[in-house]
């Protein structure tokens, strides 16, 4: 299928590699975990991309079979040696710390540390990043090459954390339509993770500047709703505020993770695996270089688990690069800004508007006339000197009318027929001015 898949004009010059990479570093030193300063410093820098409304959702709030936890509070956290030298200094890299680390203060031997030291045999030179959200413990994340150089003695260890009343912080921007919306697309993002770059920082950053793209386009037909939440816990929290709101209007949604590095596109496909969203992604992902990897839903992962679990089965899929859990550096010091590119994700970016412009393109129609084919020259829909150009319009009608039986969209049409979507969007334009079509409300 040739061609580019939208309508629309350039929006103007999109985000340079230097705005992205200026972004990247105020935000990669911030110590991030589900609650906290880190994430709402976190979405005050976003907001200068995407104007973000803060959510604040109180500690010891229910939602459904969650409880939202306590505020974590880090002041300090380190460790001496037997030689007073300062190891483990969660300012020197924030996935030192247990992340939700209960405080301790003490002296203690060796063997009593290492009881507390989380490492990764396996992968000798980095720092694991490891969370205890529900369970107090405290601990420290440490090379296994590190670890097996700590000498015996004794170890001065300082935790200054706390657990307080406090509030969990979401960030949303919604772009309306304009005029009457026609139902609304999804884009969500987390921001929970600490120095992980393709794991976390990725996703919220392609999420602020596609906020921003669109925030261009000169018309919208349907609404775009950004949410930026710690994950699970935040996307269960938005979702018992607006799991009925996102019932009713939701028409396709997708969750921003992973979106760093790799050649290669993954699309996780929704729960129900057919939907819109399925659809739009694979259409603009089958027109990459290299062929998407194609994966059927499974319940675990990101956010996608709690959008569509059973009681909601929203029309959420997840459009990945180098997807979580498939590459050594995951969850990893190794995931870290040398693992990513600006130019990698400038063009997640780019496959992300392609495909929220399919979903803004695509329409379903019924037939005015159905009884054979209408009379097309004498509505200027037929060319009366035949030449590729007019040969592919009319192709394009043809299609259009023969399929405007309001179960087919334009997405539907241009799978079958192999013509770009842009150019059957003209086509039904044309037959709608023409008054042979209507538009039906499956579109939406």
């Amino acid at each position: 299928m040739a061609g580019d898949p939208t309508p629309y004009p350039s929006t103007g010059e999109p985000e340079s590699t230097e705005e992205i990479e200026r972004l990247l570093d105020r935000l990669w030193p911030i110590l991030r975990s589900i609650t906290g300063d880190g994430v709402r410093e976190t979405l005050t820098i976003l907001s200068e991309i995407a104007p973000l409304c803060r959510i604040e959702v109180a500690s010891a709030t229910k939602v459904f079979d969650w409880t939202v936890p306590p505020e974590w509070v880090v002041r300090e956290a380190y460790v001496l040696t037997p030689k007073g030298e300062r190891i483990l200094d969660v300012r020197e890299n924030n996935l030192h710390l247990l992340n939700y680390s209960a405080p301790f203060r003490g002296t203690l031997s060796r063997a009593q540390l290492d009881a507390h030291l989380h490492s990764l045999p396996e992968q000798p030179r980095a720092i694991p990043y490891v969370t205890s959200y529900y369970e107090r413990r405290w601990g420290f994340c440490i090379s296994q090459h590190q670890r097996d150089q700590l000498p015996e003695g004794d170890y001065e260890v300082v935790i200054d954390t706390e657990h307080m009343q406090g509030s969990l912080s979401i960030g949303e921007a919604v772009l309306p339509a304009d005029g009457d919306s026609e139902g609304e697309v999804l884009i969500s993002t987390y921001t929970c993770h600490p120095s992980l770059a393709n794991n976390e920082l990725s996703g919220p950053l392609v999420a602020a500047f596609l906020h921003r793209r669109l925030s261009r386009w000169p018309s919208r037909r349907l609404t775009y709703r950004f949410v930026f939440a710690p994950e699970t816990i935040g996307a269960v929290a938005y979702l018992s505020m607006c799991g009925e709101h996102l019932r009713q209007s939701l028409l396709a949604g997708y969750v921003v993770t992973c979106v760093g590095a790799g050649d290669r596109f993954t699309l996780k496909r929704s729960r129900r695996g057919d939907t819109l969203a399925d659809r739009a992604a694979l259409h603009v992902l089958n027109q990459s270089p290299e062929q998407p990897r194609v994966l059927d839903f499974f319940p675990s992962g990101s956010d996608e688990r709690q959008y569509c679990s059973p009681g909601f089965n929203l029309p959420v899929a997840s459009v990945m690069r180098l997807m979580y859990g498939t590459y050594p550096e995951y969850h990893t010091s190794l995931d870290n800004r040398e693992l990513i590119s600006s130019r990698s994700l400038q063009e997640s970016i780019d496959v992300y508007e392609r495909i929220l412009r399919v979903l803004e393109t695509n329409r379903s129609y019924i037939s005015r006339m159905p009884m054979c084919e209408p009379q097309l020259g004498p509505r200027n829909l037929y060319g009366t000197l035949g030449t590729r150009e007019s040969t592919g319009f009319t192709d394009a009608v043809l299609w259009v009318l023969n399929y405007a039986d309001g179960e087919h969209d334009l997405l539907a049409v241009a799978e079958m027929s192999g013509i770009a979507l842009p150019d059957l969007a003209r086509a039904a334009a044309a037959c709608h001015e023409a008054g042979l079509v209507g538009e039906s409300r499956a579109s939406v």
